[in-house]
């Protein structure tokens, strides 16, 4: 018999669409606490025996700054950790999803998956009694945007009542922006080919549930840009894609040079999740200019790492 069996539901971080505005907000609020606390996390924000605790962290595509600082926040707050690559386990081999989630349940405290396939992930944590936590999927990547939003309110304040801007494929990070704008209570306008808009179901849960000027989609990089304070892009071809010279063909108009920069707020930012692939996307002059703060962003991905860790392991 399962020992868990009794105890509360466990916290699963799949989707920022899922959690509860508050819940977001004192997230990023630990975030910032866990960077100006550097490598020696503060006790009230360590989870109770976190010294007996192990995180399971499942690679079903390559991964740096996800592996690294899932790995590394694990082990600043006292925990331990183990990386499995897909070929690692028996869900490579065909063994259901839902005894895999059993089995992991009994032997971690907590589980990170970066998935080919949300459903994957949506089926661990429907069988898994341990928390389960989104490390990217086709669909979304909430982490990501929690080390971005610790990263706008470094340098442009608390993110309420902004705009960030958009601009190339609407693709699961874009996804993931749209959810953020709506419980962070800021703007965010996305400029998309009409081939490749986010996902319809995200466009309406986002119109749905925020108020009448939360989203803007448009076809016109320029459009979205003007007077944002933050510029956001990510690569036009994500791993497993196999229609990159249409994508090229599609996204030439939107990389984010400097007279679109020129367009956004003064001072405004530029993010890039990475990696990057400059002269597409991005162009050098603004990825490795003033305004970009993409190394922020990447750090900031351990110190979101940890806030969400925490969180997920029963710190309020």
């Amino acid at each position: 018999m399962d020992a868990r069996v009794g105890l509360k539901l466990p916290r699963h971080f799949l989707d920022l669409s899922q959690i509860d505005a508050r819940i977001l907000r004192r997230v990023v609020d630990m975030a910032h606490e866990m960077k100006k606390a550097g490598k020696r996390v503060p006790k009230s924000l360590r989870p109770k025996d976190i010294e007996d605790m192990v995180l399971v962290m499942i690679f079903e595509k390559p991964s740096t700054r996800t592996r690294v600082s899932f790995d590394v926040a694990m082990r600043q707050l006292g925990g331990q950790t183990i990386g499995l690559n897909h070929t690692d386990t028996q869900l490579g081999r065909g063994e259901p999803i839902s005894d895999t989630a059993k089995v992991l349940s009994r032997y971690a405290d907590a589980m990170m998956v970066r998935a080919n396939a949300h459903a994957t992930l949506l089926e661990l944590a429907e069988h898994a009694t341990i928390p389960v936590i989104n490390g990217l999927t086709d669909v979304s990547h909430p982490c990501q945007i929690i080390a971005d939003i610790l990263t706008f309110e470094e340098t442009k304040g608390v993110i309420a009542g902004k705009t960030v801007a958009w601009v190339g494929d609407g693709n699961n990070v874009a996804a993931s922006w749209m959810h953020a704008a709506v419980k962070f209570g800021f703007q965010i306008r996305v400029a998309t080919p009409a081939q490749l808009k986010p996902d319809a179901d995200v466009i309406a849960w986002t119109k749905a549930e925020g108020k009448p000027d939360t989203l803007v989609l448009t076809d016109d990089p320029a459009e979205a840009v003007k007077g944002a304070e933050c510029v956001v892009t990510d690569t036009w071809i994500s791993m497993g894609q196999t229609d990159g010279p249409r994508r090229k063909q599609l996204l030439g108009p939107y990389e984010v040079d400097q007279t679109l920069m020129g367009r956004a707020a003064k001072g405004a930012i530029f993010m890039h999740c990475l990696p990057a692939y400059r002269g597409h996307e991005v162009s050098a002059e603004v990825i490795d200019g003033p305004q970009s703060v993409i190394f922020d962003e990447a750090e900031n991905r351990l110190h979101a790492q940890k806030a969400i860790l925490a969180w997920c392991l029963g710190v309020d």
